[in-house]
Formats: structure tokens, sequence, C-alpha cells
């Protein structure tokens, strides 16, 4: 049987700094590394079956949470059944990607999210729905489906049910999200008070990502004090603490009275697209970079947990 310490799923060819950062931080300790790829997933998915391998760690860059039959979806289910140790564990994973299940949990536990309201299409028409938000949540919203991911479905300019069904054309799913339309305040030079917040394995690392144009930039500093984004460190934490995930990102804005919200709560399967990669899209090197030796050190920490 071959054993492989650490294995990878991924998707986009695009992610080649990412990639060769976490293999290289095995081959510096000494781990046993294999890159699942489109053109392996179905032959290692078949040797997991047959217990011709095994993995001790999977590190989960693509898997539809949503879709049963999706490959790398069958393929880290099947893998954490045979014994592996998937970053993050399926079920938990899933349940905290679906933004309904997870802004019901978050808000219970007090955390400064948007006013939302949840839509599901099977249990109430759009019209009915659209109908008793009245004055309690003005238009615009934005629609998100629950289950959504890189803005697909997502309406920033919601007024009735006819924009309830454009976010339903566009991402069939069982609940969306209404919420309330806030405006980031600016900085000097024009950019929205807008970042992402990296946690993995109980380290954060922080970009401005400008939600109007999706481009990153590093926090300086000054920034840091300024915008007080310990703030919105601190809500990560409690995200961490409360989901239970070791490696997801957040989105959060500064709102106009001041105050940090959460926005994007836990993004699984962080797209780290390197600014190496795209200048105009790409995360910051360093972080991508940091990242990729805080995952390798989370696997080590893991095979040693598991040792018997």
């Amino acid at each position: 049987m071959r054993t492989y310490d650490l294995a990878m799923t991924h998707l986009l060819d695009a992610d080649e700094f990412f990639i060769h950062r976490i293999q290289g931080e095995c081959a510096a300790r000494g781990l046993g590394f294999f890159l699942i790829e489109p053109a392996w997933a179905n032959e290692f998915l078949l040797k997991l079956d047959r217990g011709q391998l095994k993995c001790r760690v999977l590190l989960n860059m693509h898997a539809e949470h949503h879709d049963c039959n999706e490959l790398y979806h069958r393929l880290i289910r099947k893998a954490w059944a045979a014994g592996t140790w998937v970053i993050d564990p399926p079920e938990l994973a899933a349940e905290m990607t679906d933004k309904a299940k997870g802004h019901a949990l978050l808000a219970a536990k007090g955390l400064p999210l948007p006013d939302t309201r949840i839509w599901e299409p099977q249990q109430e028409a759009a019209e009915a729905f659209a109908a008793k938000l009245g004055d309690g949540l003005p238009a615009p919203w934005v629609v998100k489906p629950a289950r959504g991911y890189g803005k697909k479905g997502v309406i920033l300019d919601g007024k009735s049910a006819a924009d309830l069904e454009r976010a339903q054309g566009s991402w069939k799913d069982y609940a969306y999200l209404v919420q309330e339309r806030l405006t980031p305040m600016k900085m000097a030079g024009g950019e929205p008070v807008y970042c992402r917040i990296y946690y993995c394995f109980n380290r954060l690392w922080l970009a401005w990502w400008n939600c109007e144009n999706d481009r990153y930039r590093e926090i300086t500093g000054e920034e840091h004090a300024e915008w007080r984004l310990g703030e919105a460190e601190e809500i990560v934490r409690r995200v961490a603490e409360i989901s239970g995930m070791e490696f997801f990102s957040s989105e959060l804005m500064r709102s106009e009275p001041g105050r940090w919200v959460l926005i994007d709560y836990v993004n699984d399967q962080c797209h780290l697209l390197s600014q190496k990669a795209d200048p105009l899209k790409g995360v910051p090197d360093r972080i991508v970079s940091a990242l990729a030796t805080r995952l390798v050190e989370g696997a080590e920490m893991h095979m040693k947990r598991l040792q018997p």
C-alpha cells in the first residue's frame, strides 16, 4: 500500500505558486506529498476505495460540498471514512459554509452581522416573501444563495420578487440570505474599508480586499491602528471558536456608523491565487507563502496527534 503524509485536492492551474510552496514545505520536512489534480482524481479515489493507498492528512482545496455526485466531494468523503484527517472535516465544512446555517449560529452568539432574512423557495413564493419584507428591510437588498460562492447567484440591488427569482435562476439552492446593503467607509484614497482575514491553525493574516474591483493590498501598521483592525481580528477568532474550523477566510466591512461587520462568514477552500500569477486579483505573495507554511505545520500537528 502506498501511503502519503499529505495530499491536496486542487483544480486551478493558476495557483501554481501556492502549490509549489506546499510542495517545498513538505520536502523541507521530509513529508510525502501528492497533488490530486483532475487527471489523477478518479484514480486516487479508486485506489482509496480498494485500499491500495492512504493518506494521513488531506488538505481540501476543492470540493463541492453541496453536490454529492461531484468527484472531489466523493473523494474527500471517502478519505475521511478511511481514517484520513481532512482540513476541514467534510461535515463541519459543509455545515459552516452554508450561509443560512452559519448566519443562525453566529447571530445567536451575538456577532455583528448584516440585518438578514432567510428565504426558502420551497416554503414560500418569492412574491409573498418580498411583500413581507416591507419597511423592516428597505430595498435595495443583497441576495445570496446559502451554499453559493464566487459571487454566483449574488444580487446586489434586489428590490422585488423578480430579483429573488433572478438569484434563484443563477444558482439553485434551498435557501437564500436577503440582507441589508451596507456601505463601507472610505479611505483617503477612496478605497473601501473592507478586508479579508485568513484564519489558519490559530493564526491570522489580513489584507485589504477591494469589493468593487477584487484587488488585494497589504495592510500597513498605521492602517491597522487607524481602522482598529484588532476589532476585526477578534471577530474572526470568535468565528473560529464557534465554528471549530481550522482554515478559512472571512470578509469584513467597516460600515458608515464606524463598526466592523462580518459580511462573508466562512469561506472554506480559500482561493489563493497569488499576485505573482495575477497582479490585479491575486492575494499578496507573502500571505500565500505564509499560509502554505502554516498549513503544512498544521498537517504535521495532526499527524503527530494521530500517531498510535
